[in-house]
């Protein structure tokens, strides 16, 4: 499927993109090469090839459920600009 440069310029408008004049050629062209390549991937029998949810058939090695860091809270609230009952206090920007 080849794409006119009028048509590449139908379908920025639609997509709301900027595409100049001279450069419609190009992408006319460019876009034409990927539809191309898709009709190409479609025409390929993979009725023998079983759905994958990933390409690589590994385990996903795990990590002890540990704490490793320390409790920082105390130091944390010192900084903090405003803290009540151990919540910090932020602005309030809906009204």
């Amino acid at each position: 499927m080849a794409l006119t440069p009028d048509e590449v310029a139908k379908l920025a408008e639609l997509a709301r993109l900027s595409i100049d004049s001279k450069d419609a050629e190009s992408t006319a062209s460019s876009v034409s090469d990927i539809l191309h390549m898709i009709d190409q991937l479609k025409k390929v029998d993979t009725s023998a090839v079983a759905a994958l949810s990933h390409p690589m058939d590994l385990a996903q090695r795990l990590r002890p459920d540990e704490v490793t860091e320390s409790n920082q809270r105390d130091e944390f609230k010192k900084i903090a600009p405003s803290v009540e009952r151990g919540l910090y206090l932020v602005p309030r920007v809906i009204e």
